[in-house]
Formats: structure tokens, C-alpha cells, sequence
């Protein structure tokens, strides 16, 4: 092992293996437990529609934006090292504090809980069996990515087939449901409250089916020629997702209705029930289980990155930088990852009944405000490097970034309200990271350019 340069690494990741990570963690758990809240939102179906399709087109704002910063500054780093030259260190080193402690490990936390509610059910293990489950994943999943990049995106590629195949089939329920003789469902209940704060929640649904889209740009160091297939992987797998989410939901529009949406507690039992019958309980949980499985094998494989990144910047914490030249792998910032996600996961299980809002709540408003930080950065690095090169540069600038900022903005102001406590403590573990800038005022080197200049 070594904290190599990541010029020096093998670029081994194709536009296709990017895009399958990609899917992998953005088309997971969300799309089978978000609809109904997004619907109880919604006053009508074009207003249900019209926001998933909003989701898609805010994506694919923000993909144009990662799609320019990671062409111009390919780096395993990803958003830390966007930070790092438009804010300065200090901001970077927050965001990688932030990133450790709150937003990747409470993000892989989120997953591993709803998949031990659901392999509970095929295997129990106990009154503690969820939270165990949750662990077994963590610690299963981070071996794995420790073996090395390679096994790692074949197990992705599995598991991303296996998540399109349970989407198939809700489209396909969606299909049988068009010949039905039924009845015309009731009419959608009415949004209570303000309007405008319906639509903002129910867009903070739609925005947290779609996330981890960006993660992608965590492969940036690792793609093959990633000034020409950073957007590549990001446009295509827009595409691919926001389609997939589309058909998805007018499927289960047509089997449900909005009214029979906004009423349901496990959408994907429904379905299931539907398409296998007596034996759904058990094919969804399986269903249930590889789609969440995905999602954190895809978010612990770009995760462990920014601890990389962060070893090579810090003199303090260069024992982060570890990198297995063997396995293409970050193993010692992997085995952190591992640890303070299983911290959490311990965590969650004791200190609340619902584990997956409670980490939620922890992880959202930090996650927003970093996000605005990033829009911003794309005209920030305009400025301060306007003469370096862009292989990509985002169309209609600077309206774009500038969309994508008050959109952030927007978000971190409504998950805030929506978490409530959990928002707080969140953001008191982010506060609790300022003493980290210290560190870095005390042992940082003369020039602050990020790695991989």
C-alpha cells in the first residue's frame, strides 16, 4: 500500500462500468419507499408527474455543472477537491470532516437499515435483527471493496441488474393494469396547509429518490480519458435514471391512482402482490434486498475516496491516504468509512424507533448546504482559472450552476424544516469539525493545490 499519486493509477473504469455505479446507487430503495409521500403532496396527477419530471431536469442541471468541474479537474476527490480550489483548504477540509462523519457513512447507514428491515424478514436473527443485518452489510460489502475495484464493479453490475429487474417489474404490473375492468379511483386527497410548502416537500422526496447521481464524480480519477467520458457517464446515466423513475411511476399511477398512492405503506408489497401473487412477501424482500445492497456497495466504493484524497492533502492525516496498489482500492480511508458507519448504525439502533429518519434527518440540511457550495464553484473556478482548460463546459452559462445554486438553497432550508432535531445534531457534528481547520492552518504546505494538479 501507498498514497500514490493518482496520475499514476490505472484507469480501468469504462463509460459503461461508470454509469452502472451510477444507476446502482441513485436507482435503489428510494423509488420503492418515497412515492406515496411525494403523492400525499401532490393535489393532482400533472402536479405528481410535473414533479418527478422537475427532479429529473434539476439532475440534469446538476450533472451539467459536476459534468464541467469533473472534465476540467479530473480527481478521485471529487466534490473535495471542486471545494478545495474554488473555497480554499479550510472549506475542503470541513466538507471532508462533513463527508466522513455525516453525509457518506449517515447515507450508507440510511440503506443498510431498510435492508435489515427487509432481510429481517427472510432470515431473523433476533429482536436486534435489523440493526444486525445493517452491520453484516457494512462490514461484508467494505471486505469487498477492500479486495479492489475490479471484483467490486462486477458484484455493481449484478447488483444494478437486479435493481432494474424489480423496476421491470412495476412496469410490468403497470402493463397487465391497463386491460383491468376497474373501478375509476376516488379523487386524490386535497394538499393541507400552504401550497408552495407541499410542493417544497414534496420535491425534497423526489430530490432524496434521485440522489447519489453525483457520486459519480468520485470515478473521475479512475475513468478511462476523463475529459472526454466524464459527461458522458453523467448525461447517460441522467438519462437512464430519470426514464426508469418516469415509466416507473405512471406504472404505479395506473395500478393505484394518486388516491390509492398517497394511501400506501409499502408500495412494492402492492406491486409484488400483484405480480407473483402469494409468494410476493418473499420475492420482494429478495427484491428489496439487492436493490439495497446496490445502493451501498455503489456509495461505500466512492465514499472511501474522499478519505484518499484527504490523507494526500493533510500532512496530519496522511495515514488516510493508504491506497492497495494491488486491488485499485483506498483501503485505509474504506476501513474508516466502515468504522464510523458501523458507529451509526449502533447508533440508530438504540437512540430511535425509526432508524432510516433518524439518519435521514442527520444527514440532509449538511448534505444541501455542500451542494451550494459546489454550484457556486463552477463560476467561482471561472474566475479564478479562466485560461484553464475545459473539455466540458456547461451550456447557457452561467444559468445553470446559478438554477442549481438557489435550488440547493432551497433544500437546505426545507430538509431543515422537515428533520427538525435530527437537522440540529447533524449540524452540530458538522460545527464540531471546525477545530479539524486548526490542523490544517497548523501542518498545511505552502501551496494549496489540491493533488492531481
Amino acid at each position: 500500500m501507498n498514497a500514490s499519486n493518482p496520475q499514476s493509477r490505472q484507469r480501468q473504469l469504462s463509460v459503461i462500468d461508470a454509469v452502472a455505479v451510477m444507476v446502482g446507487v441513485v436507482v435503489g430503495i428510494g423509488i420503492f419507499g418515497f412515492p406515496p409521500l411525494v403523492a400525499q403532496n401532490a393535489g393532482s396527477v400533472p402536479v405528481y408527474i410535473a414533479l418527478w419530471i422537475l427532479g429529473g431536469v434539476v439532475m440534469l442541471i446538476g450533472a451539467l455543472c459536476y459534468a464541467e468541474l469533473g472534465s476540467a479537474y479530473p480527481d478521485s476527490g471529487g466534490e473535495y477537491q471542486y471545494l478545495h480550489r474554488a473555497w480554499g483548504p479550510r472549506v475542503a477540509l470541513l466538507f471532508g470532516w462533513a463527508r466522513g462523519t455525516v453525509i457518506q457513512t449517515g447515507a450508507i447507514a440510511v440503506v443498510a437499515f431498510i435492508y435489515g428491515d427487509y432481510a429481517q424478514q427472510l432470515l431473523p436473527l433476533g429482536p436486534h435483527g435489523p440493526g444486525l443485518h445493517a452491520a453484516l452489510s457494512v462490514v461484508a460489502l467494505t471486505a469487498l471493496n477492500i479486495l479492489g475495484t475490479h471484483p467490486t464493479k462486477r458484484m455493481q453490475w449484478i447488483f444494478t441488474g437486479l435493481t432494474l429487474a424489480a423496476l421491470g417489474a412495476v412496469m410490468v404490473a403497470g402493463l397487465l393494469a391497463l386491460g383491468a375492468d376497474t373501478p375509476p379511483p376516488p379523487p386524490p386527497a386535497p394538499i393541507r396547509g400552504s401550497v408552495l410548502g407541499a410542493l417544497g416537500m414534496g420535491m425534497v422526496f423526489v430530490l432524496l429518490t434521485f440522489g447519489g447521481w453525483n457520486e459519480a464524480a468520485y470515478l473521475c480519477g479512475e475513468l478511462r480519458d476523463p475529459a472526454r467520458n466524464v459527461s458522458r457517464v453523467l448525461l447517460l446515466g441522467t438519462l437512464v435514471i430519470s426514464g426508469a423513475y418516469l415509466l416507473t411511476n405512471l406504472a404505479l399511477l395506473q395500478i393505484f391512482g394518486l388516491h390509492g398512492l398517497q394511501q400506501a405503506q409499502a408500495v412494492g408489497s402492492e406491486v409484488m402482490r400483484v405480480v407473483a401473487g402469494p409468494y410476493a412477501a418473499a420475492l420482494l424482500s429478495v427484491l428489496v434486498c439487492c436493490t439495497a445492497l446496490s445502493t451501498i456497495n455503489g456509495t461505500i466504493m466512492t465514499g472511501g475516496r474522499v478519505y484518499d484524497a484527504l490523507g494526500r492533502d493533510v500532512p496530519g492525516l496522511r495515514r488516510l491516504s493508504g491506497w492497495s496498489e494491488r486491488g485499485q482500492s483506498p483501503t485505509n480511508g474504506l476501513l474508516v468509512q466502515g468504522a464510523i458507519t458501523l458507529a451509526l448504525v449502533g447508533f440508530g439502533a438504540v437512540a430511535s424507533e425509526n432508524a432510516v429518519q433518524a439518519m435521514v434527518a442527520y444527514t440532509a440540511p449538511v448534505f444541501w448546504l455542500f451542494m451550494l457550495l459546489v454550484a457556486l464553484a463552477v463560476i467561482r473556478l471561472r474566475q479564478l482559472h479562466p485560461d484553464h482548460p475545459r473539455p466540458f463546459k456547461v451550456p447557457l452559462y452561467p444559468l445553470p450552476p446559478i438554477v442549481f445554486a438557489l435550488v440547493c438553497a432551497g433544500l437546505v432550508w426545507s430538509s431543515a424544516t422537515y428533520a427538525g432535531s435530527g437537522a440540529l445534531l447533524g449540524l452540530a457534528v458538522l460545527a464540531a469539525g471546525v477545530p479539524v481547520l486548526y490542523l490544517l492552518r497548523r501542518n498545511a504546505p505552502p501551496a494549496h493545490q489540491p493533488a492531481g494538479e
